[in-house]
């Protein structure tokens, strides 16, 4: 498994990102309220006040996005700590057992063999050669299924990261529009550079989710290639386990 990935260390990017969308939800109420106290000043006039909504609108709708996509997205931070615990159980419970008894049933390692001989010794030789090369590809499934597994929960890691990222910067665009619309020196198209950038920051969103999908994808494939492993017939004649005696 990748030393890249803990569980302490995902849910610290997983409440980091909450925070981050706690506060991005009473930031956008912020905008509204700023671009009630701009139009309303006196003086401010219509067409101004028209571009100054148009664009304010198009951050709070681009905003209510961002808020819906992520919290569906939030709904599983907690897959990649599952991967991790999964890979962990492969590792420890199912390959590190493997490979002690691919070593102990090994015909080499075996010590009847070595004082006994005759048709019975070399049936019984016969019978038990299997035994090591069955336990071997568990051991090198299991490897596999630790690798793939792995790779979930660290690219679910950075996935989350990156959205903390990218909701961190729409925050921030968030900030400035409240700023714009409070300056004494109003400005619509200011301001739409501001909104811009947010859009931007959804097509990351939606770029980082594609990037996601296609990690776990091929580790889905990786998988289906294990499953096909297992039913070997070099290991397991038949698809099952080699029988053990004569």
């Amino acid at each position: 498994m990748s030393s890249t990935f803990t569980p302490t260390l995902h849910q610290a990017a997983v409440d980091e990102l909450r925070g981050t969308v706690s506060a991005l939800s009473d930031r956008l109420h912020e905008v509204r309220s700023a671009l009630d106290s701009a139009v309303s000043r006196w003086g401010v006039p219509g067409w101004l006040a028209d571009g100054l909504a148009w664009c304010t609108e198009r951050m709070l709708d681009l905003g209510r996005t961002v808020l819906t996509r992520t919290g569906e997205l939030l709904e599983g931070a907690a897959a990649p700590v599952r991967f991790f615990l999964r890979a962990y159980d492969w590792s420890t419970q199912v390959g590190a057992p493997a490979s002690a008894v691919a070593s102990a049933v090994h015909p080499n390692a075996l010590r009847a063999p070595l004082s006994w001989t005759g048709d019975a010794a070399t049936t019984y030789k016969a019978a038990v050669a299997g035994q090591a090369a069955a336990a071997s590809q568990v051991q090198s499934i299991s490897s596999a299924v630790t690798v793939s597994l792995g790779a979930c929960a660290v690219a679910g890691l950075a996935f989350y990261v990156a959205l903390g990222v990218i909701v961190a910067k729409f925050l921030a665009a968030a900030t400035a529009a409240v700023v714009a619309l409070g300056s004494v020196v109003l400005s619509w198209a200011g301001l739409l550079l501001i909104v811009e950038e947010a859009a931007v920051n959804l097509g990351m969103i939606t770029a980082a989710v594609a990037t996601l999908v296609a990690t776990q994808g091929a580790a889905a494939a990786a998988l289906v290639n294990i499953t096909n492993a297992s039913g070997a017939h070099n290991g397991f004649p038949g698809g099952h386990w080699p029988r053990g005696t004569a």
